[in-house]
């Protein structure tokens, strides 16, 4: 039967049909997109999913603008997840629910207060190269204390806003966090901005390629004092190619 409904959901996403979804047939289909994930396999059934679904490139529209991110393709595993959750509609209707001004937006809820537990983990990519600047796409995860691996959430993300970070400043963050800065970095955080005391802790796997002016408003929107928005910023995504 399980396989039955999510069958019948894809007929409808390939219709073009998911705003018809209503809010419980879309907690079914997100359900059953993180059902399909054997835990005990996921770099396997993520590895054989990307070699078939080759896709870099994601609109995510807001009710505030519109972003492009570009994946990486060194971080195959976190792009395949992503691309394949994107496809199934996971995002579509969810909200940017945690918003932290000069830092970071996140999303991957269906709404800010439902707090969906991961039913699966993505195995970490983190590489030096892919750096926390401003525009950068990550996964969430949960803490060292409990996920020595530093293995990603399977479905919440953020992209980060940040703020300018003098060299003074980077030095003494990578000292502190024992991190060797490329020149990149140095180039970087400086001009664009970003948030270096997250690098090499989380996998980063994309960027915001355009929208970046959305970013910041929607960093910038009011929140409450759980630093959630005070209205709901629906999102939905689109692969584009």
């Amino acid at each position: 039967m399980n396989r039955i409904f999510y069958g019948l959901f894809l007929l409808l996403l390939i219709c073009g049909c998911r705003e018809k979804l209503t809010p419980e047939d879309q907690k079914k289909l997100r359900h059953e997109l993180e059902a399909e994930v054997p835990k005990a396999n996921v770099r396997a059934f993520l590895t054989e999913y990307g070699k078939k679904n080759p896709e870099t490139e994601v609109l995510i529209s807001t009710s505030l603008g519109k972003m492009k991110v570009k994946l990486y393709e060194d971080t195959p595993l976190h792009r395949a997840n992503f691309i394949r959750l994107v496809k199934g509609g996971y995002y579509d209707n969810t909200v940017f629910y945690r918003i932290l001004r000069g830092f970071m937006i996140q999303g991957g809820h269906a709404n800010e207060l439902d707090n969906t537990p991961d039913q699966y983990t993505v195995p970490a990519e983190i590489h030096r190269h892919h750096f926390h600047k401003k525009g950068a796409l990550a996964m969430a995860r949960y803490d060292d204390n409990i996920n020595p691996n530093r293995e990603s959430s399977g479905h919440n993300f953020y992209i980060v806003q940040g703020v300018p970070v003098s060299i003074p400043e980077l030095e003494d963050i990578a000292e502190q966090k024992k991190l060797t800065l490329t020149e990149e970095q140095k180039k970087l955080y400086p001009k664009v901005g970003g948030a270096p005391t997250l690098d090499e802790q989380y996998t980063v796997f994309g960027e915001v390629t355009e929208g970046l002016k959305v970013l910041d408003k929607i960093a910038n929107y009011p929140v409450n004092p759980e630093d959630r928005p005070i209205k709901p910023i629906y999102v939905t995504m689109k692969v584009l190619r």
